[in-house]
């Protein structure tokens, strides 16, 4: 074989190594990252749902003191 066909080979191999590692770090990378991603979106979503669970129970709380002010109300004319 010719000097320059070895080279040529070799090139190519290097070449082809060297692109599968980078394409399987970039994919760990990848993957990693959407890992992440995938964990700040399921506090959020917790968080999201905490509020609205907040909101709900404040909602009843405010009837509840609107009532007690009503009574309190009415107490108060009756006297």
């Amino acid at each position: 074989m010719s000097d320059t066909i070895i080279v040529a080979v070799l090139a190519l191999v290097g070449t082809l190594t060297g692109a599968w590692a980078s394409n399987r770090k970039t994919s760990a990378l990848v993957a990693y990252r959407i890992e992440q991603l995938e964990e700040k979106v399921n506090k959020h979503n917790s968080i999201i749902e905490r509020t609205y669970n907040i909101e709900k129970h404040n909602a009843v709380v405010d009837e509840q003191i609107d009532g007690i002010n009503h009574r309190l109300d009415d107490l108060e004319d009756k006297q």
